[in-house]
C-alpha cells in the first residue's frame, strides 16, 4: 500500500505545482460535491421539480453516506496529508511537500472518499431525471435533441474527474479512494434506481429505518471498540499533522456525518407525512413551484448561517441531527403550506 500511497502523494504534488492557478475551482468542485450542497440546495429545487426525483435523491445521498462511514470504519484508509508524515517509506530522503486548505483536515478515515461517493449518486440520480424528462418532452430539432440526449452523461463525468482531481488536489484523498467512491456511489443509484418503497414509505417506515442505521452504526462502533478497535483513531491524526488547528472541524467526524444523515432522512419522512401537505395538493403550477423553490431556498441558506458550538459534544450532534431534518422540513412542508396560506388569503380578499 505504501508504493500506492506514494504514487497518490506525487500526483497531489503535481496537481499542487502544475494546476496552482485552478485552485479556486477544485475548492469549489469540492463545496458543491458535499453532501451538504444536496441537502441545502439541490433537494429543494428537485422536490418542487419532481417530488419522486427528490424522494430518490435524498435517499441515495443517505443511505450512501451511511454505507460510506461503515467502509471507512473497516478499511482503515490513510489521508494524504498525515501519511506522508507518518510514513517510513521515504526513510532518509525529503518527504513531498503537500499544501493544506481549510477543506483538507477532514477527521474520518479516507477510503472510499466521501465527496466523490455522494456526488457520484447524487448527480446520477440527476441526471436519470434530466434524461427521461427529455425523453417525454422529444426537443423538435435534432441538435437540441442531441446534445440534450448524448450531452448528460459526458457531462456527468467531466464534473466526476473535476471532484476526484478537486479531493487529490486538496491532500484530502488519494487516487483510489475517490476512484472506489464514485464506483460505490454508481452502486448505490442503481440500487434505489430499482427500488419504488421509498415512494410510498410510511412514517413507521422512516422511523425504523433511521432507528435501524443509528443503532447499527453506533452498536458497530461499541463492538469494535470493546475487542480494542478504536474507529477514531484518524481524530488525533487530525489534530496532529493539520496545519492549522481551525480547520480541524466537528462536524467532520463520523458520528457528526452520521447524525445529520439520520436527521435528514426522519426530516423526510416528516415533511412527507405532515397534515400541512394536504393543503398544498391543489397548487401545481409553475408559478407556485417557482415560488416555492426561491423561499425554500432562502429559508435553507438562513438556517445554513445558523451555526453552533461544538464544546459539549452531544448537544452538539442533537443540534446537528435537528438541523439536517429542519433543512427538509423547509421544502417539504413549511414552505408550500405557508405559500398556498398566503396565496388562500389573497383569494378570500378578493372575493370580499
Amino acid at each position: 500500500m505504501d508504493l500506492l500511497h506514494s504514487w497518490g502523494v506525487s500526483l497531489a504534488v503535481h496537481l499542487q505545482t502544475d494546476y496552482k492557478s485552478y485552485e479556486s475551482w477544485f475548492q469549489f468542485a469540492s463545496t458543491v460535491a458535499d453532501l451538504h450542497t444536496a441537502y441545502f440546495v439541490l433537494f429543494p429545487v428537485w422536490f418542487h421539480l419532481s417530488s419522486k426525483v427528490g424522494i430518490k435523491l435524498i435517499w441515495v445521498a443517505v443511505i450512501g453516506d451511511w454505507f460510506n462511514l461503515v467502509l471507512k470504519w473497516v478499511l482503515f484508509g490513510e489521508r494524504p496529508y498525515w501519511w506522508v508524515h507518518d510514513t517510513k517509506f521515504y526513510g532518509a530522503d525529503a518527504r513531498p511537500s503537500l499544501e493544506q486548505f481549510p477543506i483538507t483536515c477532514e477527521t474520518g478515515p479516507g477510503s472510499p472518499s466521501g465527496h466523490a461517493m455522494g456526488a457520484a449518486g447524487v448527480w446520477c440520480v440527476m441526471i436519470t431525471a434530466v434524461l427521461s424528462m427529455a425523453a417525454k418532452k422529444k426537443p423538435p430539432f435534432l441538435l437540441y435533441r442531441w446534445v440534450y440526449g448524448h450531452g448528460r452523461w459526458p457531462s456527468y463525468w467531466l464534473v466526476e474527474l473535476i471532484v476526484c482531481m478537486s479531493r487529490v488536489y486538496m491532500a484530502a484523498h488519494f487516487p483510489h479512494q475517490v476512484i472506489s467512491g464514485v464506483i460505490s456511489g454508481l452502486i448505490v443509484a442503481e440500487v434505489f434506481s430499482r427500488v419504488q418503497w421509498i415512494y410510498s414509505a410510511s412514517m413507521k417506515k422512516y422511523f425504523g429505518v433511521t432507528l435501524f442505521l443509528t443503532s447499527f452504526a453506533v452498536g458497530f462502533y461499541m463492538l469494535l471498540k470493546a475487542v480494542g478497535v478504536d474507529l477514531l483513531w484518524t481524530l488525533e491524526k487530525a489534530q496532529t499533522h493539520c496545519v492549522n488547528p481551525a480547520w480541524v472541524h466537528m462536524d467532520s467526524t463520523p458520528f457528526a456525518s452520521l447524525l445529520r444523515n439520520m436527521g435528514t432522512l426522519f426530516g423526510l419522512g416528516l415533511g412527507l407525512h405532515s397534515p400541512l401537505r394536504t393543503e398544498t395538493k391543489k397548487n401545481s403550477g409553475a408559478t407556485y413551484r417557482a415560488g416555492c423553490i426561491i423561499a425554500s431556498l432562502l429559508l435553507c441558506w438562513l438556517l445554513d448561517n445558523f451555526t453552533f458550538s461544538s464544546k459539549n459534544q452531544e448537544l452538539f450532534y442533537l443540534l446537528s441531527f435537528c438541523k439536517s431534518a429542519a433543512a427538509i422540513l423547509i421544502p417539504t412542508t413549511l414552505v408550500p403550506s405557508g405559500l398556498t396560506r398566503l396565496l388562500n388569503s389573497k383569494g378570500d380578499d378578493k372575493t370580499l
